[in-house]
């Protein structure tokens, strides 16, 4: 096992305060140049950033939960054009400075500070530098620091525990910014890469987004073809953008050459095995990630997801409470570990108080779970609640490629409670809304999917029917295991509204059959399955959910 080492947030010395993100910018690019030694086990920015600087540090517990040995803490000084920079190496264990090191030069030579420090601590450590590694770790980010402050904060917004598109959006325009600042700015156009990927995958699936990614990527290939950074930008374009999965593969094979500490590479390898249906892979490459990056909340929310698919609820649970442990007032995750009991034991009781003490603690936030809230009260059949929950929930939410708006919601709830009017006038507003979705993205299949469960909701049976199987053709499992599973698992939804109980059955046994979040407590409880009840056939299945998916 290499030595572990973890870089901890720097101190701001300086008088301004804006000065924060220079100093976040100089720690990162010595962890950055540290991650690059394959002799050395770094542990990612993610985890290191929650240890603030500016208080007393316990650095034997730190060590001790971030799995190192030696910790690098420092500060950071600017004064004009000038900048002074300490660190110092500490054995945890001991708590003794094995090197300690004082900076003072031009502002301009900041960067070359930082690797003097990262090659001064790999030599410390007796950690073997090629002269690849070396020429790396010496590489300047830009030539401009304004520039490299914009692509810091965009950075900070990026490394949010929870994918946000305001966030992403921001950070897009501060990235187009650097750029137009230095178009030769390597890193910049690698986390344009990432972010433009990302905002296609979870929020807009349109080909302009797409092309975005695609020249983020070649501008990254244009300037280093060979860095470890630009085949992690290329295997994520291909992942999420063109569902490109074996060649996402072979540049992640690449890029862990380059970046040998670089969890992304592995949570990115979890994400694609899950894609592609390789759910046991998926989990040891997000403890793989977790190895290296062990307080990353999203880290430890898609290992629980890919347990929640499996119907390994006890696991998936466990997982989340190692999240909660970490963050205890993050409502979102409070709700997310409520809501695991209610598919797993259709007991909505540990769900209904998480949220009761949080609607009354602070009902503003309610839009960060605001889905949760409106599943919990359709299933508790409760139409004061499911209408507070839909004032909450904004505009609508999503659920991998589907998106539920909220006048589809209004049509489900006004269904649930036998207004048969208000759900035709709901169902048609949202049909207005899908089919322009499905106009602009013929060929995908999530939203042909959303246009299915409207039309079933408003009784036209032969198209509703159609448009779902079209849109499991479209994307199946085997494209893709999570959204395909999702078209599936609704597709039993469209037969059941429709009046086909015998096709229902059939829709679900096959759901069952492969990872989903088709759950025990959602066939139990949920008002989408209502069609069904008293079918001694669908009974059987309610019972066949309480147990793992079959892996093959």
């Amino acid at each position: 096992m290499p030595a572990g080492i973890a870089v901890l947030p720097f101190e701001n010395l300086s008088t301004d305060p804006e000065n924060a993100f220079f100093t976040y910018g100089v720690q990162d690019e010595i962890l950055n140049g540290l991650a690059k030694i394959g002799d050395l086990k770094v542990i990612s920015r993610t985890s290191v950033m929650q240890y603030e600087s500016g208080v007393k540090r316990n650095l034997r517990q730190i060590a001790n939960e971030l799995g190192v040995a030696h910790i690098v803490e420092g500060s950071v000084q600017r004064a004009g054009n000038r900048v002074r920079v300490t660190a110092q190496l500490i054995d945890a264990k001991t708590d003794t400075h094995l090197w300690v090191e004082r900076y003072d030069r031009p502002l301009d030579d900041v960067f070359a500070i930082q690797s003097d420090i990262a090659k001064a601590i790999a030599g410390q450590l007796q950690a073997k530098l090629s002269p690849k590694i070396k020429s790396a770790i010496e590489e300047r980010p830009t030539k401009d620091l304004a520039a490299y402050d914009l692509y810091v904060r965009a950075k900070l917004l990026v490394m949010a525990h929870f994918i946000n598109e305001k966030n992403y959006l921001e950070a897009e325009s501060l990235l187009d910014q650097a750029i137009a600042r230095d178009s030769d700015f390597f890193l910049a156009h690698c986390l344009s890469a990432e972010v433009q990927s990302r905002l296609y995958w979870n929020f807009d699936h349109n080909p302009e987004r797409r092309d975005l990614a695609e020249r983020a990527v070649k501008a990254a290939f244009h300037l280093r073809p060979e860095a470890g950074e630009s085949h992690l930008a290329r295997a994520q374009y291909l992942a999420r953008c063109n569902l490109d999965y074996d060649n996402a593969r072979a540049e992640l094979a690449l890029a862990q050459r380059g970046l040998p500490n670089n969890a992304q590479v592995f949570t990115l390898l979890g994400h694609i095995d899950r894609l592609q249906g390789r759910w046991n892979e998926s989990v040891r490459n997000f403890d793989e990630a977790l190895e290296l990056d062990p307080r990353n909340l999203l880290t430890l929310r898609q290992l629980s997801l890919a347990y929640l698919f499996m119907r390994r609820l006890a696991e998936s649970a466990a997982t989340v409470d190692r999240a909660v442990a970490l963050a205890p007032q993050d409502d979102e995750l409070r709700a997310y570990r409520a809501s695991i009991d209610l598919d797993w034991r259709a007991d909505p009781k540990p769900l209904h108080k998480t949220l009761e003490a949080m609607i009354n603690q602070n009902l503003t936030g309610s839009t960060d779970w605001g889905e949760s809230w409106l599943d919990l009260a359709l299933r508790e059949r409760d139409p004061v609640a499911t209408g507070r929950a839909l004032a909450a929930i904004g505009d609508g939410f999503h659920r991998g490629g589907l998106y539920f708006s909220r006048s589809f919601m209004e049509g489900c709830a006004a269904r649930t409670f036998g207004d048969d009017a208000a759900a035709r006038r709901a169902f048609t507003a949202a049909r207005v809304e899908i089919e322009r979705t499905v106009r602009e993205q013929p060929d995908y299949g999530p939203p042909l999917c959303m246009l299915g469960l409207i039309d079933a909701g408003l009784g036209r049976r032969e198209e509703a029917i159609r448009e779902g199987r079209r849109a499991s053709e479209l994307l199946p499992v085997a494209k893709d295991a999570m959204n395909g599973a999702h078209i599936m698992q609704f597709l039993g939804v469209i037969y059941a509204w429709a009046g086909e109980k015998d096709l229902a059955i059939k829709q679900i046994a096959a759901t069952l059959q492969v990872p989903s979040l088709l759950s025990y407590g959602e066939l139990r409880l949920h008002p989408f399955w209502d069609p069904l009840r008293g079918d001694p056939r669908f009974e059987n299945l309610v019972e066949e959910s309480k147990k793992p998916v079959a892996m093959k």
